[in-house]
């Protein structure tokens, strides 16, 4: 069953979709794909910033597809490894999306039906 799966490092979110046998290596091979960085250099963070270790595959992890649907896909961090050739790595840094800005009265649920009654009296 297809796991789909929100990828997220600082401003950037990358959608992916895998398998519930997928291991963890090779989901990272995926996103070199798309970020040119080898397995080696990023490392992988599960919904507690746990990391996740290569050779588990996504179901060891409770990315089931039951639980990271594509309307609701399932959030992975990402970071990469410090550039200055230490064993470090970067902070996991997942910048928050934006809040909407607040509803007008006028389209707030239950501001309508009051008013409709008061023009029909």
């Amino acid at each position: 069953m297809d796991v789909f799966l929100m990828v997220r490092r600082k401003k950037t979110t990358v959608f992916l979709d895998a398998k519930e046998t997928t291991t963890v290596l090779e989901l990272k091979k995926m996103i070199e794909g798309i970020t040119k960085k080898s397995p080696h250099d990023q490392q992988l963070y599960n919904k507690d910033d746990t990391v996740m270790e290569e050779d588990k595959s996504l179901a060891d992890y409770g990315l089931t597809s039951a639980m990271a649907k594509a309307q609701q896909p399932a959030e992975v961090g990402l970071a990469f490894r410090n550039d200055e050739g230490g064993a470090g790595w970067e902070e996991l840094e997942k910048t928050p999306y934006s809040t909407p800005p607040e509803l007008p009265d006028v389209m707030k649920p239950g501001q309508d039906s009051a008013a409709q009654e008061q023009t029909v009296a």
